[in-house]
């Protein structure tokens, strides 16, 4: 696992750029750095050592020196690639993995992507073509941002780095941000810094003279179904499932598992004790709160398999740790980052890799919104005078119980929902708990939605859920979800919140294999009547007891609406009063105080939108500002004395 970095300008690249590029990635790679440089071209690379410690240095070339690589990532693969390569006549100087990716690129060229099972960002010069090519793997798992104009290109693992080339002159990307505000993640090849772009999933881009051209080596129908019954494709997928767990054990390093205590981290770990001749290390946080404490089930699964077991019951000092992790993401962070922060914080004390159940809900319909659109449906039918004038008055008259799923708020998204359907439904319920174009109309000034422009949302979503490769309700959304909030969401937290610890995260269920036979799966078997994620619970059942498998979902949080209604509330009125995003006339200064009204005053649950306005501030200070991470620290100490409103 590494930080991956590179410059191409006509009057040859600076290397103390290229450094500096690589150093403010130094968390990626802490064991080692490299340096290549070649006319105008020159690539750099910090290193986490996971497989040939000692000879798998970078930047890496093929035998002649003309094909030169850094890569980011894991190809799983790998041991039956290079005993294929090195029949056909290639030569191997290391025993690392990714070495493989350079004969390969000297067999196919840019399709030997194709060839790759593994989690990747890399990138190759060609010398001969004078060619820069970079790929991501297929669900996006590691990540390439770049910037390229007349002055020359630049790329690295995380949008710091590019920032650091010199090329890029900072400002905030308009329509990026009016995206994030409803999705809760940047789409297509945006990022929230104007002129930074993000190389898309499942894609490579090719530079030379000047041009870059991007284009999509992979991608997935749901239309073709599996013909079998429920038992076959139950034992078909465990062993899909055994024998991808296995690949992703690659390793010259001891591999552990977080473990959460619901059903997919569950799994996975069971199949590596299953697999393991020893104990394997697993990991859990919690918290004291009961109703978001998920360590006695953690507890059982590894008491059930005598794994060397390490948890840590946190008491969340999340506002202190949200300038780190915005610092991390190079963009506003998640609440479901800060749980991931810590595990791989606890594991990264006793392993350097960690498998875990990232994809299961958006592979097989672990969320309740997949339920929920269907039962839309049927409440529909009701008469809609009768939605839209009784029942929108009994959801206002429940009030906020500022709890996790609350009654008020399912109410109130049926009742929203029932007005909508299909794709314009699944869109609004992503946005729902955030800010909807309706809500950010009343958010961003007249000034800042000219800036923007006309964009929708909601195509971002509709281009994924109306695609012909899909054909009924709950494949769409599926399929929805793993062309967006699976690549630019759920994994960019994994990557960059596990590699602030120097920690490689690696998730067996968005293994490619793996996400091309779940959408084979016929979409009865993934939500069956009421039953969520069925079919996975099938195989589940066949490691874990039966009251992990049928309890209800929990997931791990924090009562965050509550602490910002109570102890976080001066804190919250503090920061937002003197509000960047306000002062530059972005945000209007009038809605952004009616929302902290309304939630500290009782009246609406505004968590979410509360937590996407407190890390923008954040954001801002950070990376247009040059505040550093400690001095958020610190004033978020003196905010915190601030007196409660």
């Amino acid at each position: 696992m590494c930080g991956i970095a590179g410059l191409i300008v006509d009057e040859g690249p600076d290397l103390a750029v290229l450094k500096r590029m690589t150093d403010t990635m130094a968390h990626r790679g802490p064991d080692d750095e490299g340096f290549w440089q070649d006319g105008r071209a020159a690539l750099g690379q910090r290193r986490l050592s996971i497989i040939d410690i000692e000879g798998g240095h970078q930047p890496m070339s093929n035998e002649d020196g003309s094909v030169v690589l850094v890569c980011n990532g894991e190809i799983y693969n790998s041991p039956l690639l290079r005993e294929k390569l090195s029949r056909s006549g290639h030569v191997f100087k290391t025993r690392t993995d990714v070495e493989v990716i350079l004969h390969l690129y000297e067999e196919m060229g840019p399709k030997c992507v194709k060839k790759l099972r593994g989690m990747f960002g890399f990138a190759i010069w060609d010398r001969r073509t004078k060619t820069l090519m970079l790929a991501r793997d297929h669900l996006g798992q590691k990540p390439v941002f770049f910037h390229h104009d007349r002055k020359g290109f630049a790329f690295a693992s995380e949008v710091k780095g590019v920032l650091e080339s010199g090329l890029v002159e900072r400002g905030i990307d308009m329509e990026a941000l009016w995206h994030y505000m409803s999705l809760r993640f940047i789409p297509d090849r945006m990022t929230l810094f104007a002129g930074v772009e993000k190389l898309p999933a499942a894609s490579y881009l090719l530079y030379r003279n000047g041009k870059v051209s991007v284009e999509r080596y992979w991608s997935l129908d749901y239309r073709d179904k599996l013909v079998a019954d429920e038992r076959e494709i139950e034992e078909r997928l465990n062993e899909l499932l055994v024998e991808t767990v296995r690949m992703h054990l690659l390793s010259d390093v001891r591999v552990g598992a977080f473990l959460s205590g619901g059903i997919d981290s569950s799994t996975i770990a069971a199949i590596m004790a299953r697999t393991s001749d020893s104990p394997i290390p697993t990991f859990s946080i919690g918290v004291k709160e009961s109703g978001f404490n998920e360590l006695p089930y953690a507890r059982e699964v590894a008491d059930r398999y005598g794994t060397e077991h390490h948890e840590w019951v946190v008491e969340a000092d999340i506002v202190h740790l949200i300038p780190k992790m915005v610092w991390h993401m190079d963009e506003p962070s998640d609440p479901f980052g800060v749980g991931v922060f810590l595990v791989a914080k606890l594991t990264r004390q006793y392993v350097k890799v960690s498998l875990g159940g990232d994809g299961g809900d958006e592979l097989f319909a672990g969320y309740d919104r997949f339920l929920g659109n269907r039962l839309a449906d049927f409440y529909s039918v009701l008469p809609e005078w009768f939605r839209g004038e009784v029942m929108r008055r009994v959801a206002k008259a429940v009030p906020d119980s500022y709890g996790y799923k609350s009654l008020a708020q399912k109410i109130r998204w049926m009742n929203d929902m029932s007005f909508m359907s299909k794709g314009k439904r699944y869109a609004e319920s992503m946005s729902f708990l955030r800010f909807t174009d309706g809500a950010k109309n009343r958010l961003f000034t007249e000034r800042a939605k000219s800036a923007v422009g006309e964009p929708d949302s909601t195509e971002k979503v509709l281009a994924f859920f109306d695609a012909e490769c899909v054909a009924e309700l709950v494949d769409r959304m599926l399929y929805t979800d793993v062309m967006t909030r699976l690549p630019d969401h759920l994994l960019v937290i994994l990557d960059r919140m596990s590699m602030a610890h120097s920690l490689e995260g690696r998730s067996p269920y968005v293994d490619y294999k793996v996400v091309e036979f779940a959408a084979a799966i016929p979409s009865r078997f993934k939500l069956k009547g009421r039953r969520l994620k069925y079919i996975l619970r099938r195989v589940a059942s066949r490691y874990l007891s039966r009251e992990l498998i049928t309890r209800r979902k929990q997931g791990f949080g924090f009562p965050l609406a509550e602490w910002m209604r109570n102890e976080l509330s001066g804190f919250v009125r503090g920061l937002m009063k003197e509000s960047r995003f306000v002062e530059l006339g972005i945000f209007q200064e009038e809605t952004v105080r009616r929302i902290l009204d309304e939630h500290i005053g009782g009246k609406r649950d505004h968590n979410f939108r509360i937590w996407i306005l407190i890390n923008l501030e954040f954001w801002y200070r950070l990376f247009f500002e040059g505040q550093s991470v400690d001095e958020l620290r610190e004033l978020t100490d003196r905010l915190l004395v601030a007196k409660p409103a």
